[in-house]
């Protein structure tokens, strides 16, 4: 059975426990999900926009309490946490403004008929299985669409995040939406298996680790249902030559330490020309060696605590482990003496194909810098891992930048930003790092049936 446990990460401290379900509710949660599915697809679109303005309200209102919750559950420095609330409110209102109309019907080419005509219609209900590094974000990227589109949804978040999916039950509650249209539940890996492969339930996504999407999509798939993963990134940040490099390097150390590194997108490989690497070495170290380590309360703190203590140590290990596989250490890499799960951002160079952290995902404040010979060499870097999330490619003759952003094989391709993520944008990957999109008219596609009913002339 799962434990779901709010522990202070700054501290060490448990702060409050919670009850998980039992074995019998799991029939319960299905047959209330289902029950409530005609009720809530037979209300217009408009209606359902209505309520998902509310708790897009509820968020930017709410976002300093949000933002302090999430702080003391996973860590996460107060101004991003705030941050992230807020973005989890313009996802509920970007679909709230777009969503009635990306479910208009389509009138097709009739091609010989009286009308062929498309119809967007939900589902049914749907299990969301999301982590806890973004617990805001990453529950609006699955809700918002789904419930756009009149299906209904179990979540079930992580279990370090328990306090966090109680409030974001809350407020769709509050909002108005049917208690039975989303429920959160604190189910254990087995019981959302067996939801998963109940017939009642339609679709399944997950944002994880490849292991928990290969379960996942191992059940979905035995049991014909469709599901999207959002899995792991090394996410390449290639540097040319024409590059700002001081400036560049700035930006890149920012990108890599925030949220701690524990981001899926966040820039894990830096590739930067070899004339370049020792001034870039350089740059980014010393931003590293600068950036506060503290209380994510501390608003003079840059980097807070992993997200446990064992997420610490798995990161130090895995720093130790390149080292003493022949990489350099330039910085940091060592767990902080004291409670908590802190420990000093790394810097590491001369990692090479025989080394685990060259194929590894490190989900830490570590950033790897690799020397390539030629624009052509740092393409062959960036994709020379089993992921496929996004990456970006930074230079001031953007015409080159956008070519060689081209041949990246990612999900997401950017120039001269990285990570950007906005309601309105496609997010996801290919390869190892999952498939299927969300956000945008991408994520209202993945869990609903589009329809055609076309009319013969008479």
């Amino acid at each position: 059975m799962a434990t779901y446990t709010t522990t202070n990460p700054t501290t060490g401290a448990t702060e409050r426990e919670f009850p998980t379900l039992e074995e019998s509710g799991v029939q319960e949660v299905l047959s209330r999900s289902d029950a409530a599915f005609p009720a809530w697809r037979s209300r217009t679109p408009q209606e359902r926009a209505e309520l998902l303005t509310r708790v897009a309200d509820a968020y930017r209102a709410r976002a300093e309490e949000l933002g302090r919750l999430i702080a003391t559950e996973m860590g996460k420095p107060l101004a991003e946490a705030i941050g992230e609330a807020k973005l989890a409110g313009k996802i509920y209102r970007w679909y709230a403004e777009h969503g009635p109309e990306l479910l208009q019907p389509e009138t097709l080419d009739p091609q010989g008929a009286q009308e062929s005509l498309v119809t967007t219609e939900p589902v049914g209900p749907l299990v969301g299985v999301m982590p806890w590094n973004y617990p805001y974000y990453q529950v609006a990227r699955f809700a918002a669409p789904n419930l756009m589109a009149g299906n209904t949804v179990i979540l079930k978040h992580a279990e370090i995040c328990a306090g966090s999916a109680e409030v974001m039950e809350e407020i769709f509650h509050g909002a108005g939406v049917p208690e039975d249209a989303y429920i959160n539940v604190f189910a254990d890996h087995d019981q959302v298996a067996a939801m998963i492969a109940d017939p009642r339930v339609h679709g399944v996504s997950l944002t994880g680790s490849e292991r928990a999407g290969a379960a996942v999509a191992e059940t979905a798939g035995k049991n014909l249902k469709k599901s999207v993963l959002e899995l792991g990134g090394s996410d390449a940040f290639i540097v040319l030559a024409d590059a700002d490099l001081q400036d560049v390097a700035g930006t890149a150390a920012g990108a890599r330490l925030s949220n701690a590194g524990q981001a899926c997108n966040s820039p894990k490989r830096m590739i930067v020309p070899t004339a370049a690497l020792p001034d870039f070495v350089a740059t980014l170290t010393a931003a590293f060696s600068e950036a506060v380590v503290g209380d994510p309360l501390d608003p003079g703190v840059d980097v807070g605590p992993l997200s446990s203590v064992k997420a610490r140590d798995t990161v130090v290990d895995q720093v130790k482990r390149a080292v003493e596989q022949g990489a350099v250490l330039h910085v940091g890499g060592e767990p902080l003496e004291g409670d908590g799960a802190f420990m000093r951002p790394a810097v590491l160079t001369g990692i090479t194909p025989e080394m685990d952290a060259y194929s590894e995902e490190i989900f830490g404040p570590v950033a790897m810098v690799y020397a390539a010979d030629s624009e052509e060499d740092a393409v062959r870097l960036a994709n020379d891992v089993s992921f496929g999330l996004s990456g970006s490619v930074w230079g001031s003759d953007l015409e080159r930048a956008q070519e060689v952003a081209d041949q990246l094989e990612v999900g997401m391709a950017y120039v001269n930003e990285h990570g950007t993520t906005l309601p309105g944008l496609p997010f996801g990957g290919v390869k190892r790092s999952g498939f299927g999109r969300e956000l945008g008219r991408w994520g209202m596609g993945e869990f609903v049936n589009t329809r055609l009913r076309r009319t013969a002339r008479s």
